[in-house]
């Protein structure tokens, strides 16, 4: 059964650190590329960074380059999402996604947590 699980979220101060945790199980972890994305209340949902498969390539929305840091174990199945120096527009449900990567077996598929609220408030 695969599961994504979230972890790490909860009330934040504005620049506070906190730092996401996702766990996967039940697919081969080294195969996927990682993705957290978030939504804001009455937000479309956005893609906030990925890491490749491979530990190669890591992206970022330009809202939180070089304030978020994005990383994976693939020795735990965990992707990490360090977040520092939060802001009241970070409020958000933060969602991790796994997607197959363009060379491995499972090119094509896509799995998602539920979700971790971060709130970000004084």
């Amino acid at each position: 059964q695969v599961q994504l699980v979230e972890s790490g979220g909860g009330l934040v101060q504005p620049g506070g650190s906190p730092r996401l945790s996702c766990a996967a199980s039940g697919f081969t972890f080294d195969n996927y590329d990682m993705r957290w994305l978030r939504q804001a209340p009455g937000k479309e949902r956005e893609l906030v960074a990925q890491i490749s498969a491979l530990r190669d390539s890591t992206s970022y929305v330009d809202a939180v380059k070089g304030r978020f840091t994005i990383s994976r174990d693939n020795a735990k199945n965990r992707v990490y999402l360090q977040m520092s120096t939060l802001k009241p527009e970070d409020t958000a449900v933060y969602v991790c996604n796994a997607r197959g990567a363009r060379w491995s077996r499972d090119v094509g598929m896509d799995y998602w947590g539920k979700g971790t609220l971060v709130t970000v408030s004084s």
